[in-house]
């Protein structure tokens, strides 16, 4: 793929946003509040791929852009992957994050230690002209036991990974080498150099 080449990514997350710009440094990388892009994609697919799909689909085609769009989530093993693709919202829509974290400690609070196993999984989807192109990235790890740390959004806090630190106690650095968004970037971005 040619360097600078522009790109908008399907997000208004600020975090989100910085975390992409920061691991696709050789791109130019807009977000949808830089060319005022107000289109509300519905996340109705059964799956992370089928909502990036359709989000980077619907946005490439209102903006005439090439668009990434990603959908992750939290995968608890004991509950079956739940939330999975609910995790942004099975409190409902307006439920804080921090509404939802709790729920979750609450929820997981009888399971003992080996059964608070859980992974995050990304799907970040490319599309241009009709073409997709599809990377993944999955983390294992488990719930902790409290919230623990400010750095970080989502269910970072409560997502602990094999060296003990949940994602929220790492910098942004740290969480950048290891994240799930990072693989689901790095398969992207390789597969995205062979298709050009």
């Amino acid at each position: 793929m040619k360097n600078n080449k522009k790109i908008v990514i399907a997000t208004n997350n600020p975090g989100k946003i910085k975390e992409i710009k920061e691991i696709l440094k050789n791109y130019e990388i807009i977000s949808l509040k830089e060319i005022n892009c107000k289109t509300d994609v519905i996340e109705d697919q059964e799956s992370f791929e089928g909502n990036a799909k359709k989000k980077a689909k619907e946005i490439s085609e209102v903006v005439k852009m090439p668009c990434i769009a990603d959908d992750s989530g939290l995968c608890i093993d004991i509950l079956q992957g739940w939330p999975g693709i609910y995790t942004a919202r099975f409190l409902g829509e307006e439920a804080t994050q921090e509404q939802r974290n709790s729920y979750i400690l609450e929820k997981m609070k009888k399971f003992k230690d080996d059964e608070r196993k859980a992974r995050v999984k990304c799907c970040m989807a490319y599309y241009e002209d009709g073409k997709y192109i599809i990377g993944k990235g999955e983390i294992e790890g488990k719930i902790a036991n409290e919230k623990r740390g400010k750095n970080g959004f989502g269910f970072d806090e409560i997502f602990e990974i094999n060296n003990g630190k949940t994602f929220a106690e790492l910098s942004s650095e740290e969480k950048n080498e290891i994240s799930h968004r990072k693989k689901a970037l790095q398969d992207l971005k390789t597969k995205l150099e062979k298709y050009e």
